[in-house]
Formats: structure tokens, C-alpha cells, sequence
């Protein structure tokens, strides 16, 4: 990347003093956190609402509340039963986040896992706008407010709030610029300096998310493939710096991440593929046009049928943006650095759309790029959907670019209109209908009295544990999670919404723990509200699966088909108690 030299001076104010430039970027920064902060309000103070993908969020307090515990009582940050008992969870195989958990720690033993999932939310919305605008404002644009634009556009893309509302990992996008300058800075010298500062920042990037640091290790693959095809000369001359920097920098994180990752990919409930076809999770073409959900041009159903889900609306970046990049990269096509970034957002761009091409829905059969990845180890773990994520900051960079070139020319148009009016107005027309709206809430039961005042402590020994109902599942465990997260993971439980292997000797994906025959018949009645028939060999089972759990009590909260719930429990084990908000059934010794 070509080092330019920053903007000098100071910016008068309207008391007629002068603002220095740390002012303004303290300003800027703190314009970041508001906007941030606004897109989680409709949470704040709200313990029975969650965002729209409840179930992740549930899952990303658990892994905050559990790094705070971890960290007090001195438990393995790796490996848990808290969840899944009792063979418990691979935690680095499960997004735990811990690069912002342990930060959080505080936070999350104050306040409570709820209030560090939103500062997580929205540090990592500001933080990746800020970090962006760092990146551009020293090295590629003299204009502080192109720079501001593009660090603008990174931490708010429609692709970010989608993920930032469900997904901590993809989110936390703060250290990829730091990491592009330290691979890509073109001043020589320093090279085992950087090079051990980049093997530093890419191990806490794994801590972050390991999607994300695979998605831009393709990018910078891909970028400096097609920077050495524009500027051959250039890349020749940087090959060896750069290549010694990437040496050191290996040399310094693989220590440091060998036995995590064999913890993830051989330890204990280490799995192999994913519970869910990637091949469903692409997007359609159409979507690179439209407006996604939350934002003011969009909708409800602005982005039906061509995303996955509301959480993966990566790609929607609206026709005027997508024009205006298209301009962009005319205008500064004599740049290679802008004939590298266009291929590679572009190649990124069509890896979206999977293994086969949908148009408006519909199938066409044509092959996708994404084909030809998917045998690759590491990357047929990809979601397809997510691969846009690497397109918004290159959109991003082009529009800082065009802003700085307008910026300084300061031509006309016509030899009366100024350039600099004309493309601002034209910047903001393709960016101001991407405003994010509020990230969306749902309903969620609160967490019962009976767990949060500690009640249910009365029937639990050490080594013994609290079944919510239903007990193991994926999303339908959610309940019991959310329990244990704002708890402080005070007890263990069966169930839990996270990727484990099938069953003992199956290392084959599947959503939480192995299936048990009394958690599928309950899962079955807690969807469909259908008592069944119970028979003596149904009760004999649940008197055997809740030994193999350990548990000693057995608690319904609030449920859509509670009643229904309730009465197959009764007919498994007996009449239950009511106990505060919730019923309950004391198994210590029929589990015993």
C-alpha cells in the first residue's frame, strides 16, 4: 500500500479556536460509540428481549459469562461441561470469543452477561470503524474525511449490523487493519519487529474469530496476486519484505496457537464438518442491489428470499453504492492498487452465491465459484454468505480514494459547479439509505425467579446437575443457556445450544449434545404441544437418561406449549412442585 503523507494543521471551531487533529479524531471516535450504542437500545434495560437470532445471542453470553468464571475460579478456557454434561463443549471449536471475553471480564462479573454482549456489540461496530479510519487516514488518503467515510462504512455496513446483532466472531473486526498494515506496509526495515507483531495480533485475531482471519488470509492471497499482475515491478521489489515479515510472523504465532488448535481440531468433542449444508447458506445476485432489513430503505421484506436469513445480509449494498464503486475504479483505474482491490472484491463477490447462481429466487443451475472451494480444507467450513464481508471494505477504500482524489483536484464541472458538491452529494446518495435502523428485538421469557435468586441451589449438590425442559437440543435448549449465562454458569446442565460431534465415536457435526430419548420426546411435544402416549418403557428410559445426565432437579419455565410439556413430565416422573415461576421435580434420588 502507497505511504501518504497525513494531513497537517488545525480545524477553526465557531468559538474561533482551533481544534487539533487528535481533537477531531476523539470527536470522530465518539461519534462511533454513539452510533453504536444507538443500534442496541432497544435491549438496554430489557432482560425479556433479545436480538432476532435469539438463540446466538444466548450463545455468545454463555461464552462471555463463561470466560469471567474461568478466569475467577482458574477453569480451563478450552473446554467446558457447564453445557452438554456430561461430556461438555469444545470451546475453541465453538466461537468463544475469548479475545473479548477476557476484556470483559469486568464487565460481565458487574453487570452481568446481557450488558457485556451489547458493550461487545458495539465495541465492536466502533472499534472496526475507528481502526479503518486509522488505516486510511495514515496510509492511503491525505483527506481526513474520506478517511472518515470509508471507517464509516466498515463498522455500519448493512453486512456488519446483520452479523454484529447474532454473531460477536464476525463482528469483531477491529484487528484486520491492523493486520493489513503490518503484512502490507511498504516501508522497508523492521521486518522481525513487524513480523512479530503480526504473529502477535493474528493469534488474538483466532481468539476473535478464526472465519474472519481465514476469510482475510484468501483476501491478502488473492490481493497480492493481483497487485503483482498490475505492478509487477513494485511487487517484485516488496516480494522479499513482505515474505520475511509473513516468516516471523508464523514463527511467532504458531507457538502460541499449537495447542489450541489441537485442542480444536483433536481434543475432547472435537467435531468434523457442519450440522447444516453450506451449500444453503449463499446469496442470490439480486441481493447485491437490494436493501437489507435494517435500514432506512429497507425493510421487513425488502430482503425476502435473497439471503439465508436477516443474519446474513451481507451483500446488500443497493444499486447507487455498487454505481458509484463501479466510477470509482474508472476514474482511479490507473492505480494499481485499485485494479487489485476490484478483482478482489469482485471474486469475493461472486463466492457469494455458492455452489449454484439463484437470481430472484430462483435456481438457475449455473455453477458458482464457490464450487471449486469446496473440498478445500478450512474453507468448505465457510459460510458462502459471509463472504461479502470482505467486499465492504473494499468498497470502503474506494470511496475514500475517490473522495481524496476529488478532494484534491478541486476542479469544476461545466466551469461553474464545484467537483467537490457534486460527488459529495453523490457519495451520501448511495450511503445515506444504508443508514442502520436499530438492531431488532424479540420477546424472550425472562430468567425465572427461582434461578436468578439462587433458590434452585437448595437442590443441587456439587457433581449433580439443573435440567431444563426441553433438556438437549439445539435451539430449543436455549432456555437452560440463558439460565446458566446470567447466573454467572453457577451450575451445569445437559443441553446447550452450540456444535459438538454426534455421539461417541461419530465426530460428525450436530447441534449440541448427543440426543438422548427423553430429550427428543420432549423437544417433540415443547414444538408441537402433543401429549403422547407414555409407557412404563418411556419411564424407565427417563429414570435412565437422567442418571447418565447426573441431574438432580428437573425445572419447566415458561414455554409456548408449557401445560403439554408439563403433563408428559408428570406422566414420566410424577407430579411436579410449583416453586416460585416455575415447576419442578426432584430427581436426586431417581438419578442417583
Amino acid at each position: 500500500m502507497p505511504q501518504l503523507a497525513p494531513e497537517r494543521g488545525r480545524t477553526a471551531t465557531p468559538s474561533g479556536r482551533s481544534l487539533p487533529r487528535r481533537g477531531r479524531e476523539a470527536v470522530l471516535i465518539a461519534g462511533y460509540l454513539l452510533l453504536a450504542a444507538g443500534l442496541t437500545t432497544a435491549q438496554w434495560g430489557r432482560s425479556d428481549r433479545l436480538f432476532h437470532q435469539y438463540s446466538d445471542q444466548v450463545l455468545f453470553e454463555w461464552m462471555l459469562a463463561r470466560t469471567a468464571r474461568a478466569l475467577v475460579a482458574g477453569e480451563n478456557p478450552l473446554h467446558s461441561d457447564a453445557v452438554g454434561f456430561p461430556d461438555g463443549v469444545n470451546l475453541m471449536a465453538n466461537t468463544s470469543v475469548l479475545g473479548l471475553g477476557v476484556p470483559l471480564t469486568p464487565v460481565t462479573l458487574l453487570f452481568g452477561s446481557q450488558v457485556a454482549f451489547l458493550v461487545a456489540v458495539a465495541g465492536c461496530l466502533a472499534g472496526t470503524a475507528a481502526a479503518w479510519y486509522f488505516l486510511l487516514s495514515r496510509t492511503l488518503v491525505r483527506s481526513r474525511a474520506a478517511a472518515a467515510v470509508g471507517g464509516l462504512f466498515c463498522g455500519f455496513a448493512p453486512g456488519m449490523i446483520a452479523q454484529a446483532g447474532a454473531h460477536l466472531h464476525m463482528a469483531a473486526q477491529f484487528l484486520v487493519p491492523v493486520i493489513l498494515w503490518l503484512v502490507f506496509d511498504p516501508r522497508p526495515g523492521r521486518t522481525v519487529r513487524r513480523g512479530t507483531a503480526l504473529g502477535l495480533t493474528v493469534a488474538y485475531q483466532v481468539f476473535l474469530g478464526e472465519e474472519t482471519l481465514v476469510f482475510l488470509v484468501l483476501a491478502c492471497g488473492l490481493f497480492a496476486l493481483a497487485y503483482a499482475v498490475c505492478d509487477p515491478a513494485t511487487a517484485r521489489r516488496r516480494a522479499p519484505e513482505l515474505l520475511g515479515r509473513l516468516g516471523v510472523g508464523t514463527l511467532t504465532a504458531l507457538p502460541l496457537l499449537a495447542y489450541p488448535l489441537w485442542r480444536q481440531f483433536f481434543g475432547p468433542q472435537h467435531y468434523r464438518g457442519m450440522p447444516f449444508d453450506v451449500d444453503a447458506y449463499a446469496l442470490d445476485l439480486l441481493s447485491f442491489g437490494s436493501w437489507a432489513t435494517q435500514t432506512v430503505a429497507g425493510g421487513a421484506t425488502s430482503a425476502a428470499g435473497l439471503a439465508p436469513n436477516a443474519t446474513e445480509e451481507n451483500s446488500f449494498f443497493g444499486v447507487p453504492l455498487l454505481v458509484l464503486s463501479v466510477v470509482a475504479v474508472i476514474r482511479l483505474r490507473r492505480r494499481p492498487l485499485v485494479r487489485a482491490l476490484a478483482a478482489c472484491g469482485l471474486v469475493f463477490a461472486l463466492l457469494a452465491l455458492g455452489s449454484s447462481v439463484g437470481v430472484g429466487g430462483t435456481d438457475t443451475g449455473l455453477p458458482g465459484p464457490y464450487r471449486l472451494l469446496r473440498e478445500v480444507p478450512l474453507l468448505d467450513l465457510a459460510v458462502p454468505a459471509r463472504f461479502p464481508l470482505i467486499v465492504v471494505p473494499v468498497i470502503a477504500i474506494l470511496l475514500a480514494l475517490l473522495l481524496d482524489d476529488v478532494w484534491q483536484r478541486d476542479g469544476r464541472i461545466a466551469g461553474r459547479i464545484p467537483a467537490r458538491g457534486v460527488w459529495a452529494v453523490a457519495v451520501a446518495a448511495a450511503l445515506l439509505p444504508l443508514t442502520p435502523t436499530p438492531i431488532r428485538t424479540v420477546p424472550f421469557a425472562p430468567v425465572p425467579d427461582f434461578i436468578s435468586s439462587g433458590q434452585w441451589r437448595g437442590y443441587v449438590p456439587d457433581g449433580r446437575t439443573l435440567v431444563a425442559v426441553p433438556p438437549v437440543g439445539g435451539g430449543e435448549a436455549t432456555s437452560g443457556m440463558l439460565w446458566s449465562a446470567r447466573t454467572g454458569v453457577a451450575f451445569a446442565a445437559p443441553g446447550g445450544f452450540y456444535i459438538g460431534p454426534s455421539g461417541p465415536g461419530d465426530p460428525q457435526a450436530h447441534w449440541g449434545a448427543p440426543d438422548r430419548p427423553t430429550s427428543v420426546l420432549l423437544r417433540h411435544v415443547a414444538r408441537s404441544g402433543q401429549v403422547p402416549v407414555v409407557t412404563d418403557a418411556d419411564r424407565a428410559q427417563a429414570v435412565a437418561d437422567l442418571r447418565h445426565w447426573r441431574a438432580a432437579v428437573v425445572v419447566l419455565g415458561e414455554l409456548r406449549h408449557g401445560d403439554a410439556v408439563r403433563q408428559t413430565v408428570e406422566l414420566l416422573l410424577g407430579p411436579g412442585t410449583r416453586a416460585d415461576d416455575v415447576w419442578i421435580w426432584d430427581v436426586r434420588d431417581q438419578a442417583a
